[in-house]
């Protein structure tokens, strides 16, 4: 199971690392420091949604490698989905409450096109912004940290998204892009996730990072069907301008 590496992982770690909150079946949410402690921090998040744990595995590299830049690296922000993914329903993206962390964030909750109200495996809302336990540590978490830009690596279909609602600062996506190769998007008809929370309540740069072909199926179950991002990482961090 990836929730038992990354808690291997965690002991392990003799660099700075914290859990920044709890599952609503109790598993840590881990979080590993990276790079410089000092100068402007990022937060990169990975495996939001049940179903792509593999991020998590893409996370460690990160972690493993460091940063020029320093920064946290949240690995597996939602490990109950993961475990369900893993385990009974492979495809299953939510919380072990149905609902879907990534549109559970305080940023036009609810008016998603997809969102809805029943919980299920994916698309829910939940009851309110922040409702789950996992969607409120990743904020306060990002609040403590104040970072200057944040990364949510998802899967699947080799996009990068940097905008929301008219907000947003495309010229980081453009580095990203031409680090990795993936395309720039907008996309209409999303809300409540991590990144549009970050633009619009937060007030800076953030980037979904979607790894893989768009050919493969959910769930990736091999590392090597995605890129490293760990160059494009790098990249941004060398030319990126504030």
């Amino acid at each position: 199971m990836i929730y038992d590496k990354i808690s291997h992982f965690y002991d392990s770690y003799r660099k700075k690392k914290c859990i920044i909150g709890y599952s609503c079946e109790g598993r840590a949410i881990f979080a590993f420091h990276a790079g410089s402690p000092f100068g402007r921090q990022f937060v990169a998040v990975y495996a939001i949604h049940g179903r792509e744990w593999i991020t998590a595995r893409l996370a460690l590299k990160h972690i493993k490698k460091g940063a020029r830049c320093g920064g946290w690296i949240i690995p597996l922000a939602n490990p109950d989905g993961a475990v369900i993914s893993q385990s009974r329903c492979a495809l299953w993206k939510a919380n072990a409450r149905g609902v879907d962390l990534n549109v559970n964030f305080d940023a036009d909750w609810g008016t998603g096109v997809k969102n809805v109200k029943e919980r299920g495996g994916e698309n829910c809302i939940g009851d309110r912004p922040f409702s789950e336990s996992e969607s409120a540590a990743i904020a306060a978490f990002t609040r403590k940290i104040s970072p200057f830009v944040t990364f949510s690596f998802h899967t699947k279909g080799e996009e990068i998204y940097w905008e929301f609602n008219g907000e947003g600062e495309e010229s980081g996506a453009r580095l990203l892009s031409e680090a990795t190769g993936y395309s720039v998007k907008k996309i209409k008809g999303s809300a409540g996730g991590y990144k549009d929370w970050c633009i619009q309540k937060m007030g800076i740069p953030s980037y979904t990072i979607e790894c893989g072909s768009d050919s493969l199926e959910h769930p990736i179950k091999r590392l090597s069907c995605l890129k490293d991002c760990y160059g494009a990482l790098k990249y941004f961090f060398e030319h990126y301008e504030e």
